[in-house]
């Protein structure tokens, strides 16, 4: 189902896990555009660990690798409590919604180009970093010319997210086959194919609702 609104639909942000963080932030001096930043800063260890452990061997690799899964989680983590904190919080900013958006593009590239660079595929890298960014683009040019903003996948950020975190997980074993980043290579093309897709899937969403828009009209 395509998933339209002003905010993403996250079933988390209902957990009571979540809910109870968040009152933690909103109840000191942390503001929400001080967690989308640290989501930058967490995309930017997790993309030069996957760029070190390209090219390590052994227990150095598998702790980057795990170490590179965590930071994208905890880069999740802060898009979801940002918006927790600045919404059932009370603490949103005249310039929230820059922050909102903006650390959410710059970690995309961080973590996908890193991951590109370590694998020795820099253009896949930067393939699947740019249709990532061009999700996010058609999805404001959406709200811009007044359409409900699309979430939609098969490859919005949670499940890009999702996808390399398991690679990195599963990268761990590839010494069981005598393999060396294939897994991350294959999640790379997934994320660049998928993200490619979900790009051209909102881009008719939002032309088939202008179109309607006009014919109500």
């Amino acid at each position: 189902m395509t998933e339209t609104g002003d905010r993403r639909p996250l079933a988390s942000r209902d957990t009571q896990w979540a809910r109870s963080i968040a009152q933690w932030l909103a109840a000191r001096s942390i503001t929400p555009n001080q967690i989308s930043q640290v989501s930058m800063v967490a995309a930017a260890l997790a993309g030069g660990s996957f760029w070190f452990a390209g090219s390590e061997i052994g227990w150095g690799r598998a702790l980057l690798l795990v170490l590179a899964a965590a930071l994208c989680q905890l880069r999740l983590l802060c898009n979801l409590f940002d918006g927790m904190v600045a919404v059932e919080g009370g603490k949103g900013a005249a310039d929230g919604p820059f922050w909102n958006e903006f650390p959410d593009r710059v970690a995309d590239i961080l973590i996908l180009a890193g991951v590109g660079f370590g694998i020795g595929s820099p253009g896949l890298g930067w393939a699947a970093a740019s249709f990532a960014v061009l999700t996010a683009y058609v999805r404001e040019l959406g709200r811009a010319t007044g359409t409900p903003s699309d979430f939609s996948g098969p490859m919005a950020k949670q499940h890009r997210m999702a996808t390399i975190t398991a690679a990195a997980v599963l990268s761990i074993l590839e010494p069981l086959w005598n393999g060396h980043n294939q897994v991350l290579l294959v999640a790379l093309w997934l994320i660049a194919i998928g993200a490619a897709f979900t790009a051209l899937r909102r881009g008719r969403n939002v032309v088939r609702n202008l179109k309607a828009g006009h014919a109500d009209n």
